[in-house]
């Protein structure tokens, strides 16, 4: 079963793949001017959407953060529609039905095997099993065998990996519907799921890596899909990029690993664990304990693949992929596998409190960063995607003071609606004719009813409305912050409880600026707003089901009375780690803290945007500059482009035309040629085709013949 579970994905890819070569030969007209590539591309932006240029004393903000419309032509989609309405659409690749349905029922079958799975593992009495697949390699004493981990925490990021990707393709089959090379796109969606399950049913270092580079290449290949687009490429780049500085630090993790332990095999690392606490090694020529930075350096690959404080700027502006891209990405795949990472190397973070204080700080950090971006974005997918980095950042705080089972609760739920929130951000965005940005929306709630409830409630589920899935996990979390015994646990506790309320006002926000008031789109626009098709609606009930109820459902088994039953053992404690009990014992008014912030965040959000609608320009007039630092997101992307960009693009640029052009090739094979030329070019000067130059140099070589026998040859005999 397992073997099906895993292999389907890989198999769905390469039936993909190969439509896709088969049918590349066919034509397919490009785009008239280079837009709207893809799918009648709901997602591929003209241009970003801009914030109005607030000059010093705010002139400009206000009318835009009060949610009045932007020029026209910021932020819109090419949506597949001529001047007159109708339908623009590309035809579609050979094969494009066949790939789409072959890689959706593969994902769908591999989904209901993994609920098996989970229900075998997670509530029935089998324990930990490892099933050899080949061995890999051996190199000296490395020996690294291809097997799968199967235990509870592996069985519960199959459910979270292969239900929200099926649900992606399903959705995608009505989204893409008009996109000219739908093959290569599910082939891409297979591959970056069955990537992410090398991941989390790797039993060795080695394995979890070739996993995690496998989730950042199809990352790469999905967010600049729309590869004509300047803007996607760039995404995707920087998207590369920016892992490839996380990766590293977690390639030397590994290495640091085998050095102190002689293997990377979890067993055998687990085992040597409690040893490697007094243990210390030479790092950078200085004597240090090895498992905290081990531990540090593994959680820095953590930081890039799971968009934290310092290494998150790439998760933004991977918007430019497609929306179900987006939600792959965000909810089930590529950000989780740090958290999944943590989670899984629990035993030897145990050991390293000084490396899970540092995670906290982090985690704690980038929950209340992120938030404060969220309310400034007009983008509707960008205020999802902040929300993302932000509830990441509520997962690493619960890592961080020890609440393992916590984090990836919420990683459980979050999953659910975060997917949901996407999936209907994209159907927003179909309804519209592509538009994205929020200030040319509003009125859509009696247009697109399906698609308005399902986003309500995915918006309660992230804001921890009372009962919702969220409200189980992202409250336990806060509580855990609380009892948390390290350094930064009470900084954890504050930030993630203001983040809470941040996270209510932005998610109302959008929902007021989306779906209520008066519409701003053109009349145009709103002559043509429509519910999505059936294919698409589906998915967002099955998810808001998820958003609801999974809470309520799996709180017990995976943080209450059954935790020990159903983990058996997949996640560590250590002896001095009660964090579960502790956080029971927290004062009254801490497990109301994160609900009154919620509710606090709400209506600040009704008063702004639906009460008192000039509220928030003012505000953003009178505190220009405190606006413009969070609209522009604390201005890391600025600061990155002065300290790493621009330098490194001087450093290849002289390289490029004085290293290789001037010396290289200037005094090399440039240059050598250069002579050559110069000299015949002189030489044929000689060839002037009049008679008596050949004859009078013919006289000049006998002369010099007969000089040089008479004297250099020895005389005449």
């Amino acid at each position: 079963m397992y073997h099906l579970i895993v292999f389907l994905p890989l198999v769905g890819f390469l039936i993909a793949g190969l439509i896709t070569l088969l049918g590349s030969k066919a034509h397919i007209p490009a785009p008239p001017d280079g837009h709207g590539i893809g799918d009648a591309g709901h997602d591929a932006h003209a241009a970003p959407s801009h914030a109005p240029h607030a000059a010093p004393g705010g002139h400009g903000v206000a009318h835009a953060f009060a949610g009045h419309p932007a020029p026209h032509g910021t932020g819109h989609d090419a949506h597949g529609h001529d001047a007159h309405g109708h339908d623009d659409h590309h035809d579609a690749a050979p094969g494009s039905r066949a790939a789409e349905l072959v890689t959706t029922s593969l994902l769908v079958l591999a989904a209901v095997l993994s609920w098996v799975a989970f229900i075998t593992v997670g509530f029935g009495d089998a324990g930990k099993e490892t099933i050899d697949i080949a061995n890999w390699f051996t190199s000296g004493t490395l020996s690294v065998e291809w097997s799968l981990r199967i235990d509870t925490l592996t069985v519960v990021m199959l459910i979270v990996v292969n239900t929200v990707s099926a649900l992606v393709h399903v959705y995608s089959m009505g989204y893409m519907a008009h996109d000219p090379h739908r093959p290569r796109f599910f082939a891409y969606l297979s591959l970056f799921t069955f990537a992410m399950l090398m991941l989390v049913t790797s039993d060795n270092l080695v394995q979890m890596f070739f996993g995690w580079e496998g989730v950042g290449l199809a990352s790469y290949l999905l967010i600049g899909f729309w590869f004509q687009k300047p803007s996607a490429n760039a995404a995707a780049i920087k998207a590369f990029v920016v892992n490839r500085v996380g990766d590293f630090g977690f390639a030397l993790g590994i290495f640091g690993l085998f050095v102190v332990t002689g293997s990377v095999s979890f067993d055998v690392i687990f085992a040597a664990a409690p040893s490697l606490g007094e243990q210390s090694m030479n790092f950078l020529g200085q004597e240090v304990n090895a498992v905290t930075v081990i531990c540090l350096l593994l959680f820095m690959g953590a930081m890039g693949k799971s968009a934290q404080f310092l290494l998150h700027t790439w998760l933004p502006d991977a918007m430019e992929g497609p929306t179900p891209v987006s939600a792959l990405i965000h909810a089930a795949t590529m950000v989780t596998a740090g958290v999944f990472m943590v989670a899984r190397l629990s035993p030897l973070f145990e050991q390293a409190p000084a490396a899970l204080a540092f995670v906290t700080f982090i985690g704690a950090t980038t929950a209340f960063f992120a938030a404060t971006i969220g309310c400034t974005q007009f983008d509707i997918k960008r205020v999802i995607a902040y929300s993302t980095c932000s509830q990441l950042g509520y997962m690493f705080a619960a890592l961080g003071v020890g609440a393992y089972s916590i984090a990836i609760f919420h990683l459980f739920t979050h999953a659910f609606f975060k997917a949901l929130l996407f999936l209907a951000a994209g159907s927003v965005i179909h309804s519209v004719d592509g538009e994205q940005d929020m200030r040319k929306m509003g009125g859509l709630r009696k247009h697109i009813p399906w698609t308005f409830w399902t986003m309500l409630i995915g918006g309660l589920a992230l804001t921890g409305f009372p009962f919702t899935a969220g409200y189980y996990s992202k409250d336990a979390i806060i509580e855990a912050t609380y009892a948390g015994h390290n350094m930064f646990a009470g900084y954890a506790f504050w930030l993630t409880t203001i983040a809470a309320l941040l996270t209510a006002f932005y998610t109302w926000r959008q929902i007021f600026m989306t779906f209520f008031g008066k519409p701003r789109a053109s009349a145009e626009v709103m002559k043509h707003v429509h519910e999505s098709p059936w294919v698409m609606v589906v998915p967002l009930l099955v998810l808001a089901c998820g958003a609801l109820f999974a809470g309520m459902v799996f709180h017990d088994p995976f943080m209450g009375h059954g935790y020990e039953h159903f983990w058996k053992g997949a996640l560590y404690l250590g002896e001095e780690n009660h964090i579960l009990h502790e956080m029971h014992e927290s004062p009254g008014w801490v497990p109301w803290a994160a609900t009154v912030a919620m509710a606090i965040g709400a209506l600040l959000a009704y008063y702004c945007y639906m009460l008192r609608k000039d509220v928030p320009g003012r505000l953003a007039e009178e505190h220009w500059l405190i606006y413009n630092f969070i609209y522009h997101k604390w201005y890391f992307d600025e600061l990155y482009d002065f300290l790493f960009v621009r330098p490194a693009k001087w450093i290849g640029r002289f390289l490029w035309k004085k290293g290789d052009g001037w010396l290289i090739d200037g005094f090399g094979p440039d240059g050598v040629s250069a002579r050559v030329i110069d000299v015949t070019n002189r030489v044929v000067k000689l060839q002037t085709g009049y008679l008596y130059h050949y004859a009078f140099v013919m006289l000049i070589g006998v002369a010099a013949l007969i000089t040089w026998a008479m004297f250099a040859g020895g005389g005449v005999h």
